[in-house]
């Protein structure tokens, strides 16, 4: 198992790279954004664990370029900030897991196996059939180059359509999600 660890300084890179080949796996560094790209995009790796606070792009960025690119490996970010919205963020942009320093080496560990059971599975980010978009992370839809202004409701439906792609739904399988939708309290 080959992992990749992403992390500007250098003494958490050695501490995660020791750790991590302790646990029997294969452990490359990368020391900021662009390298993680490149390095990501070149070797198929079975999870990354990634900082957010990188030179060059920062972890979301590195993150949303992968997907960009048709990289799934499991990532998980492991990061000082751990705010809500950061945590948010950090998933929405296309992260399986995050955890917050500090942390335990033994959860880490855990993460990553969980992580690597798991396996890279194919999932875009933006659902898009012909030169319809949608993004489920921003709540965005497009034709072509226009936003599209969608209710709630129509936005729930448009997002199962484009996630069944080719299916044959029931009348139950449609109705359900969108009547069991609630607008977030005012």
């Amino acid at each position: 198992m080959r992992l990749l660890v992403v992390e500007d300084d250098l003494r958490m890179a050695a501490m995660l790279q020791r750790g991590l080949a302790e646990d029997g796996y294969t452990v490359d560094v990368a020391g900021d954004g662009p390298g993680a790209v490149w390095q990501a995009t070149e070797v198929a790796y079975d999870a990354i664990v990634l900082d957010l606070m990188l030179p060059g792009y920062d972890g979301f960025e590195v993150c949303r370029r992968l997907r960009e690119a048709k990289r799934w490996s499991p990532v998980l970010m492991l990061t000082a900030r751990d705010g809500v919205g950061d945590r948010i963020r950090g998933l929405d942009s296309g992260a399986d897991d995050y955890l917050g320093k500090p942390f335990s080496f033994g959860e880490l560990s855990a993460r990553v196996r969980a992580l690597i059971r798991r396996g890279a599975v194919a999932r875009p980010l933006v659902l898009a059939a012909g030169s319809l978009r949608l993004d489920p992370a921003t709540r965005t839809a497009w034709r072509g180059d226009v936003e599209l202004s969608l209710s709630a409701k129509e936005f729930a439906l448009l997002e199962l359509f484009l996630r069944r792609a080719g299916e044959v739904l029931t009348r139950t399988q449609i109705l359900e999600p969108v009547t069991s939708w609630a607008p977030p309290p005012a």
